[in-house]
C-alpha cells in the first residue's frame, strides 16, 4: 500500500475524476445519441436520419474513441492505486479493459464506413438504396459487437470489486456492490447473446445493482481513499515490567 496517504487520495480522486468523464461520454453515447438519431424503421429513413445529423453521428465516432482512451488511462491509474493491494488481480483488471480496445476501434471505424456509404464516397456504381442497405448492416454488426463488450463491461469490475474490497482504504460494501454489477453485465449479455425476451424486465431489476459504478466513482472523487491508522507496535527493546 502507498506509504503516503495523501498521495493515495489523489491517486484515488485523479481515478475518480477519470470515471466521472467516462461514464458522461457513456451516457452519450447510450442515450443521448439513440434520442437523436433513432436507428428504427425503412433503410432510406435511418439513412435520411443520419445525414439530417450528421454532426451528432460524427461526434459520437469521436466519443467512441476518445472513451476508449479514457479507459485505458483509468484503468492505468486503477493499477498504480490497486497493485500494492494485489498485483496478479491489477494486471488482470488492466488486460481485461486493454483486450477490448481493438473492437472498440473496429466498431467506430464500422461507424465510419457506413457514414461514407450513405453520402456516396463509397461503392459509387451501387444504386442508392443498395448503399444504404450496406449501410446500414454495418451498423447493425456494430450494434452486435456492443453487445459482446457487454460481457468485458461486467467482467472488468469483478477483479475490481475484489481489489476494491481487500484494500483497507475503500469501505468493503463498494466491492460488494461493483462485484454484483458486474455479474448483472456478464447476465445481460447471456440475455442478449440467447435472444430471451427479458431484457426490459431484467434491465429494470438490476438497475440498481449497476449503479454500483456512479457510486464507486462519487466516492472516490469525494472521499478518495481513506488510510487507516496503523496498529501500535510494542518495541522489541522494551522490557516487559517486573512485578
Amino acid at each position: 500500500m502507498d506509504p503516503n496517504p495523501n498521495a493515495l487520495s489523489r491517486t484515488a480522486r485523479y481515478a475518480g475524476i477519470l470515471y466521472l468523464v467516462w461514464i458522461v461520454t457513456g451516457f452519450y453515447s447510450m442515450l443521448y445519441l439513440p434520442s437523436k438519431i433513432p436507428m428504427r424503421g425503412e433503410p432510406d429513413v435511418i439513412a435520411q436520419n443520419i445525414l439530417a445529423h450528421e454532426f451528432v453521428f460524427r461526434t459520437s465516432i469521436i466519443n467512441g474513441i476518445l472513451s476508449g482512451a479514457l479507459w485505458v488511462v483509468m484503468v492505468l491509474v486503477f493499477y498504480q492505486l490497486f497493485k500494492a493491494v494485489n498485483d496478479r488481480q491489477a494486471r488482470l483488471l488492466v488486460a481485461l479493459v486493454i483486450i477490448q480496445i481493438p473492437m472498440i476501434l473496429v466498431l467506430e471505424a464500422l461507424k465510419i464506413t457506413s457514414l461514407m456509404l450513405l453520402k456516396g464516397g463509397l461503392l459509387k456504381s451501387f444504386a442508392l438504396l443498395q448503399r444504404q442497405e450496406v449501410a446500414l448492416l454495418l451498423l447493425k454488426v456494430e450494434g452486435h459487437g456492443a453487445w459482446v463488450l457487454e460481457l468485458f463491461w461486467g467482467l472488468w469490475l469483478l477483479p475490481l470489486a475484489a481489489l476494491v474490497y481487500r484494500s483497507r482504504f475503500l469501505p468493503r460494501f463498494l466491492g460488494v456492490w461493483l462485484g454484483v454489477c458486474g455479474l448483472a453485465y456478464v447476465v445481460l449479455f447471456l440475455i442478449d447473446l440467447l435472444a430471451l425476451p427479458y431484457r426490459s424486465a431484467y434491465f429494470r431489476y438490476a438497475f440498481p445493482a449497476m449503479l454500483g459504478e456512479i457510486a464507486f466513482m462519487l466516492w472516490l472523487v469525494i472521499k478518495g481513499a481513506t488510510v487507516p491508522p496503523a496498529e501500535p507496535s510494542v518495541s522489541p527493546g522494551r522490557a516487559a515490567p517486573s512485578a
